[in-house]
Formats: C-alpha cells, sequence, structure tokens
C-alpha cells in the first residue's frame, strides 16, 4: 500500500464529497420556487390573459425547463450535468455558463497565480526572518507590515493607490485593458498594483504563523547540535526550521487562501475594472442570473476539493514521520 494507496483512497473521498454538495446542491434547487416559472406566469397575466392561461404558461415553462420530469430523473440529468460541465446557459451574457466561467477565469488568473506564488514564498521567509530576530527592531518592521495589511481592507487600500499611482502619478492605467498580451510589460503595469494589495492583505496571516512556528525550533536540540557542528545558519534555517514550520502551516494556507480568493478578489476586480471571476458573480448575483450564480457554486466547490486534496498531499510530504498504513 503506502503512499500510493493513500492518494488513490485521497482522490476518492474527495470525489465523495463534490458529489455530497452536488447532491445537496440539486435537493435546494428541486425544493426551491422556480422564479422563470413564476415570471413567465407573471408576464401573461399582464398581458391581460386569465387565470388559465398563466396557468397553462407556466406549465409550458416547467415542460420547456425539464421540471415535468420524475425527482430521479431530474437528479440523474443535473448529476450528469455538472461532470460532463454542461452548467447551463446565461441569460444575462447569452452564452454557456462554463464559457462565461472560463473566460472571467482567464483574467482572474493572471493576477491570482503570481499572488499565490508571492505569498506562498514570502509569507513564511518574513516570519522564519522575523523569529530569527525576534523582539529586534527587524522583527517590529516586519509585524507592523504584517498587522498593516491584514487591518487595512483591500478594496480601500487598493482606491488609495490607484488614486496616488493612476491618476496623480499617471504610472499605471486607469481603466483596465483586455487587449493587452498576457506576457507583457503593459500587463504587468496594470496588475502590479491587484497583486500588491493582495499580497499585502493575505501575507499577514501566513507570517504571524511562520514567526510562532519556527520560534518554537529556533531552541530545539537539532539546531544546537546543526549549530555546534558549524552548519551555515541558511542552511539551518532552510532545511533545520522551515521544513518542520511548513507542516503545520500547510494545514491553515490554503483555507486562508481560499477565503481570501472569494471575497477579496471580487473587491479587487470592481476597484481595477478586472472582468474576472469575482466581477463575473457580483454582476450575476445582482442580475438574478441564476444559472451563472450555480455555476459559481459549483466551480468552487471544485476548487476547494482540489485545494484541500493538495494540502493533504503537502502535509504527508513536509513531515516523514506520517506512516500511510495507519492513514
Amino acid at each position: 500500500m503506502g503512499l500510493g494507496w493513500y492518494i488513490t483512497r485521497r482522490v476518492g473521498w474527495s470525489f465523495i464529497v463534490t458529489f455530497i454538495i452536488v447532491s445537496i446542491t440539486w435537493a435546494l434547487l428541486a425544493a426551491a420556487p422556480n422564479p422563470e416559472i413564476a415570471q413567465a406566469a407573471t408576464q401573461v397575466a399582464l398581458q391581460g390573459g386569465d387565470p388559465a392561461a398563466a396557468q397553462e404558461a407556466a406549465e409550458r415553462a416547467r415542460q420547456l425547463r425539464g421540471l415535468d420530469a420524475p425527482l430521479y430523473q431530474r437528479y440523474i440529468d443535473y448529476v450528469t450535468s455538472v461532470y460532463t460541465l454542461d452548467w447551463g446557459w446565461s441569460e444575462t451574457r447569452s452564452q454557456p455558463v462554463i464559457q462565461a466561467i472560463l473566460g472571467a477565469l482567464y483574467y482572474t488568473a493572471q493576477y491570482s497565480i503570481p499572488w499565490t506564488l508571492l505569498v506562498i514564498v514570502i509569507g513564511p521567509i518574513v516570519g522564519l526572518y522575523s523569529s530569527a530576530n525576534q523582539y529586534s527592531w527587524k522583527d517590529h518592521l516586519a509585524t507592523g507590515f504584517a498587522f498593516f495589511g491584514y487591518a487595512i481592507p483591500n478594496f480601500f487600500f487598493g482606491i488609495i493607490l490607484l488614486l496616488i499611482f493612476g491618476v496623480e502619478l499617471g504610472w499605471i492605467p486607469v481603466i483596465y485593458n483586455t487587449g493587452v498580451p498576457v506576457f507583457s510589460l503593459e500587463n504587468a503595469r496594470q496588475l502590479a498594483i491587484p497583486v500588491f494589495v493582495l499580497v499585502t492583505g493575505s501575507i499577514g496571516g501566513i507570517m504571524r504563523i511562520s514567526r510562532n512556528e519556527s520560534a518554537a525550533f529556533m531552541n530545539a536540540d537539532f539546531v544546537k547540535t546543526a549549530n555546534a557542528k558549524g552548519v551555515s545558519k541558511l542552511r539551518i534555517y532552510a532545511r533545520h526550521v522551515l521544513r518542520p514550520t511548513m507542516v503545520p502551516l500547510s494545514t491553515t494556507m490554503v483555507s486562508q487562501l481560499l477565503a481570501l480568493f472569494t471575497g477579496s478578489s471580487l473587491l479587487v476586480e470592481i476597484v481595477f475594472g478586472i472582468p474576472g471571476i469575482g466581477r463575473l458573480s457580483y454582476r450575476a448575483l445582482i442580475a438574478q442570473d441564476t444559472s451563472v450564480v450555480l455555476g459559481f457554486v459549483l466551480f468552487f466547490t471544485f476548487v476547494a476539493t482540489i485545494a484541500n486534496l493538495v494540502q493533504d498531499l503537502t502535509y504527508t510530504v513536509l513531515d516523514p514521520r506520517i506512516d500511510f498504513d495507519d492513514r
């Protein structure tokens, strides 16, 4: 068995979790009244139709949407469409939901990928550096920076930076340009501030956890032994302190990044006019585009499940004490 069997079980369990969430979503949708059916009946009534005509219009709308089929058939069709990425049609965008989400994801990925990589790299390193210089001015400076980014609202910080560097100095474009190439200086200029805002807002919690965890290993026996053997400070910090620090940090990093991805990305995209996932979901909620909103629920469900799977696998790789046969 070993590692391969553990990964197989984790992947299978992730599939079960997504199946349960999809089933619960279908049950809630089946129990809730469909607003499109009520809208069809209301439209006939406003045009002077009698109650029988309104009832006929509502029944016709039910047939067009397949709501007159048995529950088990509707459930099978729904689950099949979810796993085949047939998530319905967006009335506000006049395109399939999956195309709308993929089109928005293209712009979200342009700032979320560098943001995530920078947080994963800088957060633990800054926390380790702060722990190595505990209670010094360097520690206070790093802690102050972490608390500043953690406390200031992302949308407010983004507006301030946009006014300074975009309006006053003219260093960055005020209006997001979707026509520039992805790997270009123009795109880097217009994404620099959004990435900086997200990094400062998310690095604080990771840095504080890294600092507290690494401080517990600074005076450990294996660190003292490495110092006595003349091992370089860089090797001690990188191999003997940072690696065990990443074990508990990996259990919280994914949840923090997912929370910021779903919340902060919405605010940042609205402030900077980025047509990404957050902005599309916001407009779908305002326009009551049920298909798109449901698509985002499914999208974030799959993202969260995959992220937690990666978190579990990372945890097992970082901690060699784990016995896969017992898990």
